[in-house]
Order: structure tokens, then sequence, then C-alpha cells
């Protein structure tokens, strides 16, 4: 596909008005909306801001690409305008920006859509290309200025491609580069860095092969005989790409925009053989990581393994909400055989996701930690002490405490083995790995985290026995507050088994407080995300609709991949909600006689009581979902990268 077949005379502006950076967004989302390429303005305008807020895409050189892949793009697209008194666009080279480019792309955009935008970002490094666009006079001549650049950056990569096929690996004293560009949207960055590179590398006679991950998948796929080959390797990448491939080799890493900004530097620097290989994460040989790396703070590196977890355990708090929610519908009942509601259909549904989904969520939580730590050999350990988290009422926080303990502990296991002979290398990662660091990692568990958990329960039963006839306020804070402490650990479940007893004695009112307070966080989570929309990521977004459904059937878990990613703000956030939920609905007079069933038991049991429960779930979730969307800070490149 042609570039022109995306930037067409209806989405040129030409001379743009605007003086500020976000004048000019303004006037170029309104271009594509004018040409019928958007059906909702506002929210594509606001995926452009979020990318802009994660780093500038003013790359310099006069050049700004803002860009953004969303489905509020109908028809992907190319805006240009330009301004020869220049824009403050905060670009990299801290100059003004002149030649603007917006890029609309839907989701899941045509591959070809995808190469041609690729194609647009490679050939505005052209000088030439920059000085004839700033001096066009009309949209016809941009075109033909583009349709030219066009055909020659076609003509280029045939030759490259060509020359690759026929022109034989050798081994010689030559410098020969890799290097790998990849940004979060996989759209611009990635290949203005490749084009910088590659022009660069040219300049200084040096051969480079750039590998690009992008949109549309990664091209140009560097081999094992190129890495045999290669005399230093350069990784310009803001999101995660496989580097164990490059083990021994001398590698730098840094952000894509530095393969934009300084590319004779990085291949000076990959030129130089002086300085320390790089070891692989899974390499048993190392004794620390190459000086190629910049060192990350021990914040940042725990924040990484904790979201490694999170993002694979989300999958099964999703399905295993909704899988639940759906066996409610058959009624609050209708998954237990002895009840006269029993469906056995619901039934298979509720057990598909209580006894599997979401029995499975804690110990992939610790499992997918422990392997961010120690690779592979940290996994069966993080996934044993997860599931002894669970059995000894430990919840999701013993699940992370798990997860570092078996990554740590398998990573001073390799260390400690290090130097036994060759001949025992195959049993490592089958025998001697496994089995010390399950041993010890279940041993901990058992006698060291597991005993104070069940001691805190039993304390926090008797204390809520003490509060029961006192004041029925303080108890509804009380017990809402501890359902939100921990979504599932030993303070919810303490709670929860305290209610349910005082049910079958005849006394609604603690389980009131805990359905009404378990019900809180996913809602107030997903209100959150509405109120303060450009503080959370697009997939976390995606779980509003989820959450909704989870926490009006009282699945409390619904809210634990935010809790567990983000525990200093969501927390006290959700027991603060929570708490006035509880509060307010035992002060109504409000009163639930089934021990779970969310919204459906409310409604479905009897109706006295409906309204006070509604404004308690109503006014705790807004109060929940304002704390915490005040405390929680704008989005982070961390947060993007991991999502």
């Amino acid at each position: 596909m042609r570039i022109t077949e995306l930037l067409t005379k209806d989405t040129i502006a030409m001379d743009l008005s605007s003086t500020e950076k976000n004048g000019v967004i303004d006037e170029l989302v309104n271009q594509l909306d004018k040409a019928g390429k958007l059906n909702n303005v506002t929210t594509f305008k606001e995926a452009i801001h979020n990318r802009e807020s994660q780093s500038t895409t003013g790359i310099g050189e006069g050049i700004a690409i803002p860009h953004a892949k969303v489905a509020a793009v109908d028809t992907p697209a190319i805006a240009f305008g330009k301004s020869k008194t220049g824009v403050d666009y905060q670009s990299l080279d801290m100059q003004p920006a002149h030649l603007f480019f917006m890029i609309a792309a839907p989701e899941g955009g045509a591959q070809t859509h995808l190469d041609a935008l690729a194609k647009l970002s490679g050939i505005l490094m052209d000088e030439k290309v920059r000085e004839d666009l700033l001096h066009a006079n009309s949209p016809q001549e941009v075109l033909q200025i583009i349709d030219k650049a066009d055909d020659e950056a076609t003509e280029e990569e045939e030759a490259e491609t060509q020359a690759a096929a026929t022109t034989p690996a050798t081994d010689s004293d030559e410098p020969y580069i890799l290097a790998v560009t990849a940004c979060p949207t996989g759209i611009a960055h990635t290949y203005m860095a490749r084009d910088a590179l590659k022009k660069q590398a040219e300049k200084m006679n040096v051969k480079i092969k750039v590998e690009t991950n992008g949109s549309g998948g990664i091209k140009n796929h560097i081999t094992d005989e190129d890495v045999r080959r290669a005399t230093g390797v350069i990784v310009a990448a803001d999101v995660n790409v496989e580097t164990d491939r490059f083990d021994g080799k001398n590698v730098v890493e840094v952000p894509v925009a530095d393969g934009i900004k300084r590319p004779e530097e990085l291949i000076n620097i990959a030129q130089d053989t002086s300085r320390k290989p790089f070891v692989a994460k899974g390499n048993h040989k190392a004794s620390n990581q190459s000086g190629s790396n910049e060192k990350q703070g021990f914040g940042k590196t725990i924040y990484k393994h904790l979201m490694n977890g999170v993002s694979n355990m989300l999958p099964l708090v999703i399905a295993g909400g909704i899988l639940m929610a759906i066996a409610f519908l058959f009624g609050p009942n209708s998954y237990d055989p002895n009840s006269s509601e029993y469906n056995a259909f619901a039934e298979q549904l509720w057990n598909i996701g209580n006894q599997s989904a979401f029995a499975l969520i804690i110990p992939i939580l610790a499992g997918y930690i422990a392997r961010s730590i120690a690779d592979k050999p940290g996994f069966a350990a993080g996934l044993v002490g997860g599931m002894l988290a669970i059995s000894g009422d430990a919840g999701f926080i013993g699940g992370i405490l798990a997860g570092f303990l078996a990554g740590y502990l398998t990573q001073g296991i390799k260390k400690l083995v290090s130097g036994l002979p060759q001949s025992l290398e195959g049993l490592k990662p089958t025998l001697i790995f496994p089995v010390l660091s399950v041993t010890i990692t279940g041993l901990v568990m058992v006698y060291v985290l597991n005993p104070p958990a069940s001691w805190l329960n039993n304390l926090l039963l008797n204390g809520l026995e003490g509060l029961s006839g006192t004041n029925i306020m303080l108890l509804g804070l009380v017990i809402g507050a501890m359902m939100a402490i921990d979504m599932g650990g030993p303070f919810n479940k303490a709670a929860y088994v305290f209610a349910t007893a005082a049910l079958t004695e005849g006394n609604a009112a603690p389980i009131t407080a805990a359905m009404i307070g378990g019900m809180v966080p996913p809602i107030a989570i997903a209100t959150a995300m509405l109120i303060f929309r450009k503080k959370f990521t697009k997939e976390q977004k995606g779980s509003i609709a989820p959450n909704y459904v989870m926490g009006l059937s009282f699945i409390t878990e619904g809210a634990i991949p935010f809790a567990a990613a983000d525990p200093l703000r969501v927390i006290p956030s959700m027991m603060v909600g929570s708490g006035v939920a509880g509060a307010i609905a035992l002060g109504l007079g409000s009163s639930i006689q089934a021990p779970h069933g969310g919204i459906f038991v409310i409604v479905g049991t009897d109706f006295s009581h409906v309204l006070q429960s509604l404004i308690a779930i109503v006014i705790g979730s807004i109060v929940g979902a304002i704390i915490y969307g005040l405390l929680k800070p704008k989005v982070t490149e961390d947060e993007i990268q991991s999502s």
C-alpha cells in the first residue's frame, strides 16, 4: 500500500494556525474527523494525549508524529499540517517542530496499512524530504513529495532484500552491528529509530541489520548466524524484547528515542569490544549482569516482577468471575445440589469459575512472580508456595510473598550450585533446582508465613464477636473494611466466616455488612476508571464491565489485580469505601438473609431492604473510587509496557 492511500487531500491541513502543542493536536484531529476517518473524536483525542503522556512524539529534526491505535478510528489515515514559525512540542532535541503527521490506526489494522505507516516514519528521516515538505504550497505538492519518497524507499527496500538474499554470510574482521527497535505502539518510533541507525551506519561504513518489533510483528528477524557474526548489539526499545539470544555479546540497551537521537554514539558503543559481555538472564554462569544494561532501582525491579504475576492471573480473575456471575442468573443458590433452585448447568459454570479458575489465581500469581525473578526454575516453587498460601489462609498477600520467596530463593540456589562439575549440569533444571526450591519454599510457607496468618484469623474473629452487640454501625464499618483489606485473604475470610456463623444464629447484620462491603471494591475500581480515565491503561479499562459484573455478584476478587499492583493506594481506598458502605447499610437497617449472591439475593430475597442496600453500595463505591482516583498518579511507562 502506498502512503498516499492513507494521506489524502482531505486529511491535509497545510498551514496550521496553532502556536502550541494542544492546539496542533486539536487541528489535526478535526481534520481527520472532517475527512470521515473517526467514529469518536473524544476517544481518539484522549488516546493521542495518553500517548503523549508516555513520551513526546516530537522526535526532533522539526518533526512530530502524534499517533494512536484505537477503536475510535473507522479508517486508517494520516493527517498532515505544517508550521513555518514552529511550535514548542517538547521535542527530544528541544527544538520547535514544523512538520506534523498524525497517524490514526484502527485496532487490528491490516498489515498493508502498518507497512505504509512504517515507511512514512522512515522517509521522514531524509533531510531533503523534510525541507521539501516545509516549503510545499499545496496539498497536491505534499502528495507529490511523499509519492516520490515512497518510490525511492520501496526501491531501496527491494535492493536491500535482494542483496541480503544473494550475499553469503562471511567471517570477516569488519564491524557488523545488530539492532532491535520497538516502542509501545509499534507504529512510529520503532521505524524512525531503525532508519536513523541505518543511515548513520551507512555514513560510518558499518554494516548493520535492524530487527523491528512493530504492530505487524517482528520484521527482518535476527538469526543465530547474525548473532554469531555480530560485533555488538543495540537494543533501542521501550517494551520487553527477547535478549537472551545475545548472550556473550556486547549489548547496549537504551530507550527507543535514543535510537533516533544518538545513533552515532550507540553504534560506537556497540563496536567497543572492551565492554563487559551481556549475560543472559537464564545463564547459570552469570555472576552479574552486563555493564551494558542500565541498572534499575529496587522498587522498579519489584514492580516489574509483581506485574508479571498480576498480568498472568488477570484472565483467570475475569473468566472465573464472569462464569460465577452467569451461574447466579439461574438463582442465588442454583449451583447448590441441595437447593430447590438447583440447576445442573449453573453448577457446572460455578465449578469451572470458582473451583477451577479462581482456585488457580493465587498459585499463578506466585508462580509468575517467581518465574520473572528466576526464569523457569523458579516457576514450580512459586506455584507450590501459592497453593500453600491458600491452605494457610494467607490469601493473595501470601501469594505475593510466596512468589518473591520462591524466585529469590531459586536465584540463590543457582549461585550455590554454580560450581558443581560440568557432568552434573543436566541435573540442575530437572532435579536440583525443583527439589531444593520447592522443598525450602514449602517449609518456609508452612512454618514461617502460615502460622501468623492463622493466629491473625483467630484474633480478628474474637474481636468481631466483641463488637457484635455494642455498636451496629461500628460493626458494619469494621466488617466492611475487613472485606476489602485483602480481598480473599485472612482478614476477608475472618470477617466472612464470622458473618456466616452469625447468620446461622439468626443475626443477619454481619453478613449484610460483609456482602455489601465485599461488593464495593470491584465496583469502586470500575467507577474510578470511568471518572479518572486518563490515569488507567487501555488494558485496565477493558476490565470496567467485568468488574461491575463481579462487584454486583459479590465477587471481591475482581479488584485483586489492582490491589496486587498498587496495594498502598488501592487497599486503603477500598477499605474506606467498603467500611462506609457497611456502616451505612447497617445504620439504615439493611438486612440480607443469604451468605452469597450479591445483587441477586438483595433483590430476590427480601424487597424491604433493597433501597437501603443500594444506597450503601452506591455511596461506598463512589467514596472508594474518588479516594483511589485522587491518590493514583498518571499512567507510567512501566504500566504501559506490562499491559
